[in-house]
């Protein structure tokens, strides 16, 4: 028996694996870039995916960068009251 006839289907699961993870890679980069630069995409993540949004902010304190969560909940908070 030869396994000649799985190396086609093993290259090309290789290949379908490489892009999903590439795709993640980039997927990944652009939610963090958008959350990154705009408060009001994050406002939305905040109603949608909270949980994502804690994630945001947590990698951000684990890097030394403090303070955006709570500059954000009082920009939500004063539009809230107006």
């Amino acid at each position: 028996m030869s396994s000649k006839p799985m190396e086609p289907l093993a290259r090309k699961l290789f290949k379908g694996i490489l892009i999903a993870e590439v795709l993640g890679v980039f997927g990944a980069y652009w939610l963090f870039h958008k959350m990154n630069t705009s408060q009001d995409f994050r406002n939305t993540m905040n109603k949608k995916f909270p949980s994502i949004l804690q994630i945001y902010y947590k990698s951000n304190e684990l890097a030394g960068i403090y303070g955006i969560k709570e500059k954000d909940e009082e920009a939500w908070s004063y539009k809230k009251e107006t």
